[in-house]
């Protein structure tokens, strides 16, 4: 949620902001501050006529010891008591509106990032060289079929078209890369974290999900509760509501933490021809990276994010670049996002990895997360950040595509191997 006194001091340049992130805005902020006004005045206007009755309840008892007739008071107390009610009444849904709007408004992008969508993605650096074979490779779903790593049609029977399922060595490669994260996490002085796979509404909302995004989960049916339940779409959806409604200690802070989880995307609509197998699917693994900060501090953290992003695929040996995120190719809730992309040989080019974003104060307005500086005890909202530390789904095709050999085995990135009891090639 962005700040109601920033979109009043300067409306043009937020609606200017939004319209980088491809986004039109600004009939959104023009209402906006219609409502805000409405709302001011009828505060305004109902703490008058509270006043106003306190007034005139105090001048009964003196009337009455006058003798005087205090009918028309009680006419003027029950008239000022409906004007208060009608007040009451149409501030609940002023600012029912008010907040569905704001809401909706995106993530402000932060002011270096190019405008427009991913066309204007910035490549920044580039890692290692691409992976070239002197035999003419093959895609990860015959890789993955012939050595038994994956069964398809099994996976299609259980649960339809968009699901898989990992067998054999395949399902011990799977549990050494998550295994391989888990340990650099931990490393680096992480917090692990196990989290519910199904969540409510107001998690979605906090992320900034909801209400826009609300149709693209999977939903669950409760006849027991009434609640809007949802299976996660990444543990960044938990995360960010970890210290919802809550004031932390400085000290507290950063809150460095990591959780493993399935995630569940619809991924409505056709897929592309090369992103056959898992690359695109509804349910695929995921270790998030997540940081809870202090503002002065969010720049700092984001680096770091993606420099733990790059060093876990370093570590298998991929070749990869980092590619700084044009505004609108942000996601709605982001002010900003490196992604990092590896060459799945298949496909003919690069599939991202990691995305590393920071939310800034967006996430934490809308779950109320604020800290409480220690010099001043003046309250502020953190910073939260977010980073996939890795999604194994887009990792596993390419691992096992570039590290292919000629008689289709494969070899196993060493960073592995001792989760997989030594084992250096898998072959029929």
């Amino acid at each position: 949620m962005l700040d109601i006194k920033r979109i009043k001091e300067n409306p043009d340049e937020i609606k200017r902001l939004l319209r980088a992130k491809e986004v039109d805005c600004d009939a959104a902020v023009d209402r906006i501050l219609e409502l805000d006004q409405q709302r001011r005045e009828l505060i305004a206007s109902t703490e008058a006529k509270k006043a106003e009755q306190n007034k005139v309840s105090k001048q009964i008892p003196v009337l009455k010891k006058q003798g005087q007739d205090v009918t028309p008071i009680f006419q003027q107390m029950t008239e000022l008591k409906n004007q208060i009610a009608d007040n009451d009444k149409a501030l609940t849904e002023v600012e029912a509106e008010y907040r569905t709007w704001m809401l909706s408004l995106p993530n402000l992008p932060d002011p270096d990032l190019k405008a427009g969508g991913k066309e204007n993605n910035e490549p920044l650096r580039y890692y290692g060289e691409p992976h070239h074979f002197d035999f003419e490779p093959k895609h990860h779903v015959d890789l993955c079929t012939d050595l038994g790593l994956i069964d398809y049609e099994r996976g299609t029977k259980l649960a339809g078209t968009g699901f898989w399922i990992y067998t054999g060595m395949g399902a011990r490669l799977e549990w050494a890369l998550l295994n391989y994260f888990m340990d650099c996490h931990l490393a680096d002085g992480y917090e692990m974290v196990v989290l519910p796979h199904m969540l409510e509404y107001k998690c979605g909302e906090t992320a900034g999900q909801f209400p826009k995004f609300a149709d693209e989960v999977y939903k669950i049916a409760n006849p027991t509760d009434e609640r809007m339940h949802f299976m996660l779409p990444t543990a960044e959806t938990a995360l960010a509501s970890f210290h919802r409604d809550e004031i932390l200690k400085q000290s507290d802070l950063p809150h460095k933490m990591f959780a493993f989880t399935p995630c569940f995307r619809r991924e409505a609509g056709s897929h592309r021809a090369d992103e056959r197998g898992m690359v695109r699917g509804h349910q695929f693994n995921k270790i998030e990276m997540f940081q809870y900060t202090l503002p002065e501090k969010s720049d700092e953290a984001f680096e770091e994010l993606v420099t733990k992003a790059e060093n876990l695929v370093k570590g298998l040996g991929f070749h990869f670049r980092t590619v700084k995120l044009a505004a609108g190719d942000c996601s709605a809730s982001m002010a900003r996002t490196y992604d990092i992309e590896i060459q799945i040989p298949s496909m003919n080019g690069y599939k991202e990895v990691s995305s590393v974003s920071n939310a800034r104060d967006y996430q934490a307005r809308r779950g109320n997360i604020r800290f409480r500086r220690e010099d001043s005890g003046k309250i502020e909202f953190v910073h939260t950040l977010n980073g996939s530390g890795l999604a194994t789904s887009r990792i596993f095709p390419a691992m096992v595509e570039q590290n292919q050999r000629a008689d289709g085995s494969i070899v196993v990135p060493e960073v592995l191997r001792k989760y997989l009891g030594g084992i250096e090639i898998i072959q029929k």
